[in-house]
This record gives structure tokens, sequence and C-alpha cells, in this order.
């Protein structure tokens, strides 16, 4: 595996590897590596004959008062779980090579990164746009990866590939979780052991009320005690649970297309995100 951070030796590494003709396959990261990853980079062997895997901590999407600092930083243990999982090129720009002096662009989504996170974080949305555009121009994959968890973001890069006419298939990977439901996320390495336990809560809110929905009970109804449970186990503030259309994030009040239910709630100084998809059949 070559773990490269300047934008020459990458592109010459990339041309090396595309010489073949087989396609090349992306897997965006912020490094703190864990199951969740690994299970996008086996999803990228699936589609790519050779694997690139960024690593790179993006300050453009955090906000002022979010965990940019405190973020989990530990490439080297990273760089390990790559080379064992046979990827080819590990890229690991530096912010100066990434934003270099004078860097004035901005990638906006309007629309699709307005409500949920958009609304919680404002300018987050931007941040990932134009990391993501920066990543897909300097790597040239055919194929990119992500999880499901982050389902806005999956939307928000569906949306300006598309836009755009990037020639690059995005791929979504349902959510990796835990044995006892909880997402897989680097952020869970905050939570302290009983925070832990209570992050449960979360997960099972979200099911419980794509039970009541999918039965026919009133959305408005199931939502409000999913955020109920949310409180009574300590999370605070909660951000939003709501029911959204899968594909354009529009909320719904009424089950009548496929849905997504989406959380997201701050539990001591950890915020967790979930989602989980309702089916009106």
């Amino acid at each position: 595996m070559q773990t490269l951070r300047d934008l020459s030796a990458l592109r010459s590494a990339v041309d090396a590897l595309k010489s073949d003709g087989k396609p090349l396959a992306l897997v965006p990261t912020m490094g703190a590596l864990h199951d969740g990853h690994m299970a996008l980079v086996e999803e990228a062997r699936r589609h790519g004959r050779h694997v690139a895997v960024s690593i790179f901590v993006n300050p453009k999407q955090f906000g002022p008062n979010e965990d940019l600092d405190a973020y989990p930083r530990r490439e080297a243990k990273d760089a390990q779980m790559l080379q064992s999982a046979g990827v080819d090129i590990l890229w690991a720009p530096t912010v100066e090579v990434m934003y270099p002096g004078g860097f004035a662009t901005n990638v906006s989504v309007t629309g699709i990164s307005d409500g949920l996170d958009g609304a919680a974080r404002p300018g987050h949305f931007d941040g990932v746009a134009t990391v993501v555009t920066k990543l897909f121009n300097q790597v040239r994959p055919d194929v990119a990866i992500f999880g499901e968890k982050d389902y806005q973001q999956l939307a928000v890069i569906r949306r300006f590939v598309a836009d755009l006419d990037l020639p690059i298939e995005i791929v979504g990977l349902p959510t990796q979780r835990a044995e006892d439901g909880l997402a897989l996320s680097s952020r869970n390495a905050y939570l302290t052991e009983e925070e832990r336990k209570a992050a449960l809560a979360l997960p099972r809110a979200l099911g419980e009320a794509k039970r009541q929905i999918e039965k026919g009970e009133p959305v408005e109804g199931a939502l409000a005690k999913a955020i109920a449970s949310l409180a009574a186990h300590g999370f605070d503030p909660i951000d939003y649970v709501t029911l959204c259309d899968a594909a354009t994030l529009e909320p719904m009040a009424v089950l009548n297309r496929p849905a997504r239910l989406l959380g997201a709630a701050k539990l001591g100084t950890t915020r967790l995100i979930d989602n989980i998809a309702v089916d009106p059949a």
C-alpha cells in the first residue's frame, strides 16, 4: 500500500493503477477506522479492482463549537488495518494540501441539505460537499462507497454527483452495527460505559417507531413516543426524530411511499445519529 500526501504523487499513482483499464473504488473517511469502515473497504473490493481510501479530518464540516480538535486521530493504526485489507492507496493529505492559501471555493447543495443535520449543523454539508468534490477530482475514482448511517450525507453526495454530471457510481452500504444494535461510529469512543448502555435507546426508539408506523399508527404519535423515550434515557438536546421521504428527505406525515426514520440527539458530550428504512408495504 502506498501512503501519499502529495497531490502530484497521488495522480501518478492513480494513473499507474488505472493503466490496466480496471475500475478504481474510493472509500472517503476521517480515520479512526472501525469495523464499519472496513465493511466499506470490503464493499469497495466488490466494485473495483483497485481500492483507495482517504483519511482527512475535514475542518470545513465542523462547526465552531464542535469536536474538530478532539476528533480521534490514529493514522498509524488505521494504515495497518488498510494494509491488511489489501488497500492500494492511502491518500492522507494535510489541511494545507487540501485547502492551500487563498482557497475560496464552496460547493453548496440546496434543498436536500436544508433540514435535519443541515439545520442542526449550519454549514456542515457545504463542508462535506466541498471536500468530497475535491477528493473525487484528486483520486478520480470510478466508484465511491459511503455508509448509510450518514444518510443525509449520502443523499447530498448523490445529488451533486448527478447535478454536476460526475462519472462516478455512488454506492451506499447499509449501516453497520455492533452486536447490541448500536450503529458503529468513531464518535462512540467518546461514550462512557454508562452512556454506551444508554445509547442503545436510540436504535431501539427508532425501531419501535418503525413498527408502530408500519402497523398504521399515526406518524406524529410514534415520533412523540420515540422522542420521549430518548429523553427518558438522558439524551439532551434531541435535534430531531422524523420520518422523511427516502429519496428527497422531505418530511412525511403519512407513510405512503418508501421512507426513512432519522434521529439525532446528544448523550453527554457525544452527538449520535441513526436511521432506519420504513416500508409502506
